[in-house]
């Protein structure tokens, strides 16, 4: 396979990442390997506009290109069609000559093809996309960020070890410091999220209470909270469940911090419990411990990465058939899966499970702090892009 030229000022390149926090949050070591091989390119990354904020800091890209999508454009395909065709009309503009496809849908191959960029890169799990010129293999046991990583191993770019990193503005770390501040010192800090997007994957508050009470009680804990305003009733209502001497130490942030300032404000916590959300990935992009609770997701591709974690799911899996399938692929290709495959109801997680992987993670010394950001200095000037 060939590999990019020493000097990649000419490379105008696209990376399709929109969607959720935690999968655009996994991207972050793809970008800093393309950044590797391609030291002197233009990088812009396509996301959506409220989720590729986590984005902003990343020093690997030049520009953040929202997808504009209204809401009715969802479900009704010749909305949807029109609305891939404006964009892809924005992103033909711009003159990219390579694109990456973190993003695996049929709407990201159509818009890069309809933007005409000649160098398309993707993954497929079967078969090869005619809209892609170079269709990589992916394995659906393999965590997304190696997922990534391997589209640039595909196009036979060099990858490093994939460590995670995140960064803070400093108004955002001053933000959060100034929070910080008023809580209680010398206690441990616990970051607690009981919501997600798919209420399948939450545990029910009365057993979430009673773990923030036993942190309270047994580990010297304040409990902090910071999700979106919908979430702020459940917070309020593991609150009321808890012990009532132990309710003076829970604080809820989910008004006083925007998304960006909670990455900093997680940076500073001493452990982060909660469900499969893209709040767990903000935590171990800025390695911060994390006890993740997992039910219907297969923690193998979406564990936190890159930090100290523990994974607790139900004991009871259950399998369907494209379960017993991957299952089948892995033993055949001597692939070692972490964690056993199949399905756990989030109901047959147990408290005392939850807080032993809370105690195990606390008991560890606090990680190092993240290394600084490098990559080769870039020897030109931005380019000027059109609208």
């Amino acid at each position: 396979m060939a590999h990019p030229p020493s000097d990649s000022a000419d490379e105008r390149i696209l990376v399709v990442r929109n969607r959720y926090i935690g999968d655009t949050l996994l991207a972050i070591p793809f970008l800093r390997n393309l950044r590797r091989n391609f030291p002197n390119a233009t990088i812009d990354v396509l996301v959506d506009p409220g989720s590729g904020s986590v984005l902003s800091e990343c020093p690997y890209k030049d520009e953040l290109i929202p997808w504009q999508r209204p809401a009715a454009v969802k479900g009704v395909l010749p909305r949807s069609l029109s609305n891939i065709l404006e964009n892809a009309s924005r992103l033909k503009a711009r003159g990219y000559t390579r694109t990456y496809l973190l993003k695996r849908s049929f709407s990201s191959s159509l818009l890069v093809w309809l933007a005409g960029i000649p160098h398309r890169v993707g993954g497929r799990f079967q078969g090869r996309s005619p809209l892609l010129t170079r269709s990589v293999p992916i394995a659906d046991t393999r965590h997304e960020a190696e997922h990534f990583l391997d589209l640039l191993r595909g196009d036979g770019l060099e990858v490093d070890d994939g460590h995670n990193e995140n960064w803070a503005s400093e108004q955002a770390a001053h933000r959060a410091a100034e929070v910080i501040a008023d809580l209680p010192s010398g206690r441990r800090l616990v970051f607690i999220a009981p919501k997600a997007t798919n209420t399948i994957r939450e545990w029910p508050l009365d057993r979430m209470a009673a773990a923030a009470d036993w942190l309270v009680a047994h580990q010297d804990s304040e409990i902090c909270f910071c999700g979106a305003p919908r979430d702020i009733a459940a917070h309020e209502s593991i609150r009321d469940l808890m012990q009532p001497e132990h309710r003076q130490h829970v604080h809820d942030f989910s008004k006083d911090l925007r998304l960006a300032e909670t990455g900093a404000f997680l940076a500073k916590m001493d452990l982060y419990l909660g469900v499969d959300t893209g709040l767990a990935h903000l935590a171990a992009s800025f390695g911060t411990p994390v006890a993740v609770l997992f039910g219907p997701s297969d923690p193998n591709q979406w564990h936190p990465w890159g930090t100290a974690c523990e994974v607790v799911r139900g004991r009871h899996l259950r399998q369907g058939w494209s379960h017993r399938l991957s299952q089948r692929w892995a033993e055949q290709s001597q692939t070692e899966l972490r964690w056993p495959l199949g399905e756990a109801s989030m109901n047959d997680i147990s408290v005392e499970q939850v807080t032993q992987a809370a105690s195990r993670l606390l008991a560890v010394d606090s990680p190092q702090a993240p290394p600084e950001p490098t990559f080769p200095q870039r020897s030109r000037s931005p380019m000027p892009i059109g609208s």
